[in-house]
Parts: C-alpha cells; structure tokens; sequence
C-alpha cells in the first residue's frame, strides 16, 4: 500500500482521463439544460468511469479517481452558462456565439470561482452540518473498491455500479431515439379550461428518463416543494392571469402565453427573495471561513506549513489573490471591449471599471448563495438560475442609474446586451464555486487534498470552456431557441435565458410588471415560513423555497416528471431499507439515474448533430402527425414499463444477485 506522500492523485493520467469525460458530458448538459432548464451533476457517473479505466493500474488510488470526478463535474455546472448566453441571441444581439469571446466567459469567470470557493471551503464544508447529497454518494461511489484497496466484495459491487450506469445510459439513449422517431411521443400534453369565465390551465408530462432521474437524485422534499411551485403557477396563476389575456386564442396558446408573460415573473420574485433569505443565513459562516482562511495563511508564513493536516491544505491565500487579480485584468478588458464594440464607447471607463467591481462583488455573493444550496439539496438543484436574476435585475438597474441618463434611445439594446454580458460572466464564477464546493466535500470524505482538487477543477474549467461555445453554435444551427425569429417548431425552451433576458429588457426599457414580481416576493415569504415551522418540527420533510420558485417559473414539461421521479426514488429507497444490504441497493439507484440523464443527454447531442447535417426538423421521423394521438400512448406505456423493469432489475442486484 503506498504511503501518504508517495499515493497518486494529481496524475496526468488523471487529467487527462478527467478532460475527456469532461468533454462528452458537457456537451450532454449544454443540450439537456437548454431543453429542460435544469443541469445534472456529473459526478457521480464520472467517479464510475473513472475506476473502470484506472482500475487496470495497480498504483490508482481512491484519490486519484476523486480528481478525475473533480475535473469532470465541472461539466455539470459550467455548462450552466447556457441560463444566460442563449439571451444574446434571443435578443437578436449576437447571430451565433463567437468562440473566443464565449470561451474567455467561461474560463475568466469558471477560475474566480474557483478562488472564491477556497475561503469559503472552511465556512461551508469543514465548519457545517450541510448534508451535501450529491458529494455524500460520490464519496460512497469513489469507496466502492478504488485500487489495491478492492476486495473481492467491492470489485462485484462496482461491477454492478458499472452495468446500472451502463444500462441506464443504453436504455435512456435508445428511448431518445424512439421519440426522435416519433414512434414514442415526447410529452403527455393535456390543456383544458377550468372555469366559466375562461380561465385555462394545463399540464405537460415529458417522456423523459433523464428529468425522471433528477427527480431520483434530488429526493423528495424538492420533489413535493417543484409539485408545490406548479401547483401555485398552474393552479392559481396561469387560471388566474388567463382570463385578463386574449380569449381568441386557443385554450393551449392561452395557457402557454398567460404563464410565460405572467407566471414566470412571479416565480421570478420568488426565487429572488429565497436568494436573499439564503444570503442572509449564511453572514457569520462565511465570515468564519474568511477568518479561518487568513490564519492558515498566517501559519504558511510562520513557517508552520507542516503543522496543517494536509487535508485542511488549500492553495495558499496569497496565491489565490494573486490569481484572482490576474483575472480581472482580462474581465475588465472584456467588458470595455465589448462597450467599445456595442456603441458605447463614451462609457467604456464606466462599463469596465464599474463592471469588474460589480463581478467581484456580486460573484462573491451568488458563490457563497450557490454554495450553500448545493450543500443543503446538490448541486443539480443548484439556485444558478434563480440567484441570475436577481443579477441580471441589479446588473440592468445599475446601468439605468448610471449610463442609461447618457446615452440615446437607440442605445437601448447595447445596454441589455451588456446586462446579459456581465451576468454571464458572474453566472461562471457562481457556477464553478457551487461545484467545487460539492466536490470539495467529497474530498474530505475520501481523505483527499483540497489544494490538489482546486487546481483539476481549474484544467476542468478550461476544458469545458472549450467545448461550450460550439456545442451552443451546433445546437442554435439545429434547434434554435424558443421566440426566435426562425425558430423551428422543435426549438428549445431555454426557460431562464427567456426570462433572464426579458428582465434585462423590462428593467431597462422600464416595461417591466414590478408588481407580478412583488405578488412572488410574498409567496416566497409564505413559502420560507413554511419551511422554517417544517425545520423547527420535523426533521424528515422541508419545503425548500427556491425549489418551490423554480417549480412556478418552469414549465410543467420541465417539473412534473422530476416530482414523479422524485416520488418513485422515495420508494425505492423504503423499499431498499427493508433488504439485506440497503446501502449497496441505493448506491445502485443512483448509479442507474446518473446513467439514465447521460444517455438520454449525450443521445440529444447527437440527435441535434444529424438534424444540423440533414436540414431537417425531424430526420429520424418515421410515422406522420397522424400517429401522435398513438405516440403519446404507446411511449407513455413503454415508459411506466421500463422503468419497473429497471428498478426491480436494481433491487435483485442490490440485494445479492449476481450483476452477470
């Protein structure tokens, strides 16, 4: 067994293992969030791969496949990026995403989140009872029989993780396929009219295993709390607001146009006031994290280095300022250059100057909100979307108090396109921090190096700055983007890029309804008492406010088979708990869910490749418009099928039955 200073972690093959998969699942989480309005995180599949690769090496170490999951998931949160960028081209800014400046985004602002996890590692990993879900089953995955250390027991058991992830992948990717050939139906589509007056509403159910297995990874408190957000959009909102719209509509465009022009932007004030409410908790941790981190500093330069358990070694604090300076060199050029290049050249000082120390500020904010929420429900129910609008709404205002007075009305648009800007570049910084600190925490349960992770999370920033950009350019050549002039009828929704963007236009054109965005200020104040009386009297059920935001302002299409899938894990989980090894049995239903959302995602990929190469809307369509009434059925049917077969397939393997 080799020693604790001699065992391989940071390794090239490591980084470069790390790189690869970083590639592939990026590309699955840029088209999976821009169809769904959520990411997943990557980790967990990452951590599986990894040990089958390196598992022919006798030197690999449980270490060393935590780096390579480390670089890989920043897959799942960089590609959150997509929550804003799509809104330059949905405001007819930008005809496609240029590469370099879409890639300096992501890489700039991807690295400033890394540093500004590394104070916050203290305060909201070492220093917390947060139960980080996602880092909790990576670290028990990455313990499934890593290296030398396998026994005979643990090899079988990460046999069987690999055939769980391996055939939800198949099984998920082939599904894809079948609705691609419109044989499956994508969603289960019902509208309808509730009232006499006219008021509409409506449900959407997507076929979709990957949003079912989110709803698995998520569990179920976020699962009732999305069904509770719907339930308050659908429910009340949409028949609400629907009958003030235009009742010459049909009861579907009614329903959609009434939640897209109304409800979203209650869900909007809901989610924000749930950002600031987290913010708030979190002042004397992060506070005690700062502090934390400038006396391992001061012990650095005492001399006293060896005197920190090399577990508590993060980059040192004066190289982290160095690097964090450095950035912002880049950012505000960036930020001057695209004033300069939008016709604001009179305010580039402004824009730029004002811009960086609106990214230093603001970036810090929404790390230390993201982190915490990836801790308290993971990172793929990460608030990226929820905390960008209120950076968007503070970005939008401070450019009308400050620019807007000088500048012409046909400057308008530069001004939003600005907006958007600088709120991608904070939505970087935030991603990468809420990853990291997910990743940071799997680190310390597999008695790893922090400074070691920070530094791969850092070659995986760059990594999956690389592939982003094209992966958009080949999707928006595909698809396009739900509103845009063009659009096919399979465009993508991008829900928060929608959103984010027609914030940043009502702020600054001043044709914004403050007053749905106050009506969902009030229903997240309801909704975070709730959750408080919840946390004060039992311990097993939460209401989280952001996810009941999140489940207002996204379409039902996105949220209902979370909620199902949420429910379904919860079973399963119960059920688990009842058998002979009901650790090993969840572990497994995990591993199945990671690779249900990588097929499906990485088969949308490739499905959005030949749409690009053939011209076409639906070049796998092998039956008409005629057969849809039969699609949704028969899909729907196949759907319930499998997904029985599954789950009892995991349920005789968890509990001892051989994985051949």
């Amino acid at each position: 067994m080799p020693s604790v200073s001699s065992r391989a972690e940071l390794t090239l093959r490591g980084l470069l293992i790390g790189i690869v998969i970083t590639v592939v699942f990026t590309a699955a989480n840029v088209f999976f969030g821009l169809k769904a309005g959520l990411t997943f995180a990557t980790s967990i599949p990452a951590a599986v791969i990894s040990m089958a690769l390196l598992r022919g090496f006798k030197d690999s170490t449980i270490q060393e496949n935590n780096v390579v999951q480390t670089i890989a998931s920043a897959a799942g949160t960089l590609s959150s990026i997509i929550f804003v960028l799509p809104g330059m081209i949905m405001i007819g800014w930008w005809a496609d995403f240029p590469f370099w400046t879409s890639f300096a985004i992501c890489a700039l602002g991807g690295t400033l989140g890394v540093m500004y996890s590394i104070p916050l590692r203290r305060a909201l990993v070492t220093d917390t009872d947060l139960p980080y879900p996602e880092g909790l089953a990576c670290a028990e995955v990455l313990k499934v029989g890593a290296g030398d250390d396998a026994d005979a027991g643990s090899v079988e058991e990460g046999r069987a993780g690999l055939l769980a992830v391996l055939w939800g992948s198949i099984v998920s990717a082939l599904f894809a396929v079948m609705v691609a050939t419109q044989v499956f139906a994508s969603d289960f589509v019902r509208n309808f009219r509730v009232s006499d007056k006219g008021a509409v509403s409506g449900f959407d159910f997507n076929l979709s295993f990957a949003l079912f297995a989110i709803g698995h990874l998520v569990g179920l408190s976020v699962g009732i709390a999305m069904l509770t957000g719907a339930v308050i959009g659908w429910g009340w909102g949409v028949p609400h607001y629907s009958v003030l719209g235009d009742m010459s509509q049909s009861v579907a465009d009614l329903a959609n146009a009434t939640w897209s022009h109304k409800v979203r932007f209650v869900g909007a004030g809901a989610i924000g006031v749930s950002a600031i409410w987290t913010l708030a908790k979190l002042v004397k941790p992060v506070i005690s994290g700062l502090t934390s981190a400038m006396a391992a500093s001061r012990v650095r330069k005492a001399g006293k280095a060896d005197s920190l358990p090399r577990t508590e070694r993060d980059i040192p604090i004066g190289i982290v300022g160095l690097i964090t300076l450095a950035c912002f060199v880049p950012i505000a050029w960036l930020l001057g250059y695209f004033g300069e290049t939008s016709g604001l050249g009179d305010h580039v000082a402004v824009l730029a100057i004002g811009g960086v120390a609106f990214v230093v500020l603001m970036g810090f904010f929404v790390s230390t909100v993201c982190g915490y929420m990836a801790g308290l429900i993971g990172s793929s129910n990460s608030p990226l979307s929820g905390v960008g609008i209120l950076v968007v709404i503070a970005a939008a205002l401070l450019l009308v108090a400050f620019v807007k007075p000088h500048v012409g009305p046909e400057e308008g648009k530069a001004l939003v396109a600005f907006a958007l800007f600088i709120t991608s570049v904070v939505f970087a910084v935030a991603a990468i921090a809420n990853n990291n600190l997910q990743d940071l925490k799997t680190g310390q349960l597999v008695d790893a190096t922090p400074w070691r992770q920070q530094v791969a999370l850092v070659v995986g920033v760059i990594a999956g700055a690389a592939v982003i950009p094209p992966v958009l350019d080949m999707l928006n050549k595909a698809y396009g983007f739900v509103g845009v002039a063009g659009a096919g009828a399979h465009a993508l929704p991008a829900p928060q890029a929608g959103l984010i963007s027609a914030l940043a236009q009502g702020v600054i054109t001043n044709n914004i309804d403050w007053s749905l965005i106050i009506t969902g200020i009030w229903i997240g104040v309801a909704i975070i008492v709730v959750d408080e009386i919840l946390m004060r009297t039992t311990r097993r059920m939460r209401l989280p406010p952001l996810a009941v935001g999140l489940g207002i302002y996204l379409p039902t299409v996105s949220t209902l088979m979370v909620v199902v899938g949420s429910v379904v894990g919860w079973f399963f989980d119960r059920r688990a708990d009842r058998g002979k090894k009901p650790e090993a049995t969840k572990q497994l239903g995990v591993l199945l869910a990671s690779g249900l959302i990588v097929g499906e995602s990485v088969m949308g990929v490739v499905i959005a490749f030949i749409v690009g190469l053939s011209g076409k809307a639906a070049p796998l369509a092998l039956v008409g418009g005629s057969f849809a009434g039969a699609a949704q059925w028969i899909g729907g049917i196949v759907f319930v099928a499998l997904v029985v077969v599954m789950y009892r397939w995991i349920a005789r393997m968890g509990q001892g039955t051989s994985a051949r």
